[in-house]
């Protein structure tokens, strides 16, 4: 089957140029259930509702939630393989991908917004800052306005995870991936595939090293730390960010995964690669984030 997505240029629309509609799908739904099943999982893993049973809850919802991108990554790739697409198709998706990250964007905005409420207002007001001194007096007279705060209402003490260590080495290697996956695309779109797989695949590594060690920094925290969800303010703020960039670390090493998966098979041109560029702009948004993160969370 002609492929007519690169029978022309792609930047001049063809006076006939089709647009693939395709049909109903079941993934959207089978997604939904699924994160709605991580959701309820993880507020019952944390809670220990259900007589514990909250862990396979939220089993059960990555399970599915893997089962669905490998449907539907599958059901893309083969229409994509099959001449499907156009290039107003390939506007249609870069669109798509640019809107996803800018709502990424805000939704890390608000978490970055309500650290920064509790920094700058919460704390202070709570210390007697701008004429509230007798709200401290009442609320919790012994309270000192400092961040981080580590010592919660009912006398709860914690410890703060500094900027070294583990995170300075999480920093490291996802500015390394981020190198890596920047050579990586330049190679194929100078149809170097060896290069390609070779730093691909070493994009992909760094990001499993980097969601392992996250895992290593959380259990310290909770086992040698005191620091836990339940530790007041600080300790919500931390686990939210960095647990919420962390699954995006796992989704975008999955992603990237596929896409190695798919150079290897012969996939992609010099010309047409937008599934990789999808990924390599998604990891770039994971680097920055992780950088403010670790400026706000772990440094300031």
């Amino acid at each position: 089957m002609s492929n007519p997505y690169t029978e022309h240029d792609q930047s001049i629309p063809h006076p006939h140029e089709h647009y693939y509609v395709p049909a109903a799908s079941i993934w959207p739904i089978v997604g939904a259930v699924a994160l709605f099943l991580i959701a309820f999982g993880a507020g019952a893993t944390v809670g220990g509702l259900f007589g514990g049973q909250g862990p396979w809850i939220l089993l059960a919802g990555v399970g599915l939630l893997l089962f669905m991108l490998t449907g539907w990554f599958r059901d893309v790739i083969r229409e994509s393989m099959g001449g499907l697409y156009s290039a107003q198709m390939d506007r249609s998706f870069r669109q798509g991908m640019s809107w996803f990250i800018f709502s990424e964007v805000m939704f890390f905005a608000a978490f970055f917004g309500a650290l920064f409420y509790a920094r700058m207002i919460a704390v202070p007001w709570l210390g007697g800052a701008g004429n509230n001194a007798m709200t401290n007096a009442v609320l919790w007279p012994e309270f000192i306005a400092q961040w981080p705060l580590l010592t919660t209402p009912d006398g709860t003490q914690t410890q703060a995870m500094g900027p070294f260590g583990l995170p300075l080495y999480n920093t490291l290697i996802l500015l390394i991936s981020s190198v890596t996956v920047h050579i990586a695309h330049t190679a194929l779109e100078q149809d170097k595939r060896t290069r390609v797989t070779l730093f691909l695949l070493l994009t992909v590594l760094l990001g499993g090293l980097f969601a392992y060690l996250q895992g290593v920094e959380y259990v310290h925290a909770y086992h040698e730390m005191g620091l836990t969800l339940d530790a007041g303010i600080y300790g919500n703020t931390f686990f939210l960010l960095t647990g919420f960039h962390g699954i995006h670390v796992t989704l975008g090493t999955i992603i990237l995964f596929i896409v190695w998966c798919r150079i290897v098979k012969g996939h992609f041109s010099a010309q047409q690669h937008f599934a990789f560029q999808a990924g390599a702009w998604y990891w770039h948004f994971v680097d920055v984030v992780w950088l403010c993160l670790f400026v706000f969370v772990y440094i300031l």
